[in-house]
């Protein structure tokens, strides 16, 4: 019981120091600071509140609680807890309820929003609410919320869905639609969706550029020295490159749903890299291979990859394969 008590502590200790993260780098980037809520990519008409959301905005604007950010033309990113991010689709509206760090929640009221779980402590409550439904994600994944047809769907992990009165598991490859008098979960056709879907094609690509911001913002720290100066552990860091945060892991390795690599400062010298000089920012092409190469310009990549790169990644999946030091993170990167 003691030992239960001091794991519980120290847990709501290291979500606590989340937050705090600083920005990468020889001296902590003061002007940037991440709490759940923060506005971290935004592209065409969106706004929260009376306030038009720009480039100028990320990384400086907070959808606070009671606050609703609303989209037109446009979609915009916004981080949860770490490792957790929220993506707004066109047309659509998102009320922020709690941006508690241990209790978060969001309404979708309007449109389409998908959120993406890379990293999910037993501390953290994620909730996402619907008209109609109310559901908690308890497994790190890929998670759609439609409130214009009524339904939540799950590409990757698990979640509870309460819905007249009724708790539904939702597992992989499995939506529930609420004007569904058995109120069952059913399973869908992933290939057709992400061929069709407008969000879950942008938040696969969302990905990929955080990926390539993780792997380069871990690599300054490596370089600096085994886990350099500024470096606070596992938590959201803000990268300059791509004028955004990213996730960087404490330790080990893991793949996002979309099959994209996130690399620890001790693992990134392991990381794959790809041919190029310079960086360039997220415009909504299709990426192309960049950067200068970690270590002397080396070219290493893993089989598969888009441009010689790690889509897919070594272990071929966000739960499948990896490397174990310690343990895996559902069979692939490591367990802290």
């Amino acid at each position: 019981m003691r030992f239960a008590h001091w794991r519980m502590a120290l847990g709501s200790g290291l979500l606590a120091a989340l937050l705090v993260v600083p920005g990468w780098g020889s001296e902590a980037d003061t002007s940037h600071t991440a709490t759940p809520g923060t506005l971290n990519y935004v592209e065409g008409q969106a706004s929260i509140g009376d306030q038009k959301l720009d480039s100028h905005a990320v990384g400086n604007a907070d959808l606070q609680n009671g606050q609703v950010l609303q989209t037109g033309n446009g979609k915009a990113e916004i981080l949860l807890t770490p490792g957790v991010y929220l993506r707004v689709g066109n047309n659509s509206s998102v009320k922020m309820i709690s941006n508690s760090l241990t209790n978060t929640e969001v309404t979708v009221s309007q449109g389409e929003a998908m959120v993406e779980v890379d990293e999910l402590y037993h501390e953290n409550n994620l909730r996402v609410s619907q008209p109609g439904a109310d559901t908690k994600v308890v497994k790190n994944g890929l998670y759609d919320f439609d409130a214009t047809n009524g339904d939540v769907r799950v590409f990757d992990g698990k979640a509870v869905v309460t819905a007249d009165d009724h708790n539904i598991t939702v597992k992989k490859n499995h939506e529930l639609t609420f004007n569904n008098p058995k109120l069952k979960a059913q399973g869908f056709d992933k290939d057709q969706v992400t061929k069709n879907d407008d969000l879950y094609r942008w938040s696969s690509l969302r990905s990929e550029y955080l990926s390539e911001a993780n792997t380069h913002a871990a690599e300054r720290y490596y370089a600096n020295g085994w886990y350099g100066p500024g470096w606070w552990g596992p938590g959201w860091y803000w990268d300059p490159w791509f004028d955004g945060y990213t996730f960087v892991p404490g330790s080990g390795f893991f793949y996002s749903p979309f099959g994209w690599g996130f690399y620890s400062p001790l693992m990134v010298w392991r990381a794959p890299v790809v041919i190029g000089r310079g960086f360039r920012h997220f415009d909504g092409s299709r990426p192309v291979a960049i950067g200068h190469g970690f270590h002397g310009n080396a070219v290493r990549s893993f089989p598969g990859g888009y441009g010689g790169r790690f889509h897919g990644g070594y272990g071929g999946g966000f739960h499948g394969g990896g490397m174990h030091a310690g343990g895996g993170f559902h069979g692939g990167g490591v367990h802290r």
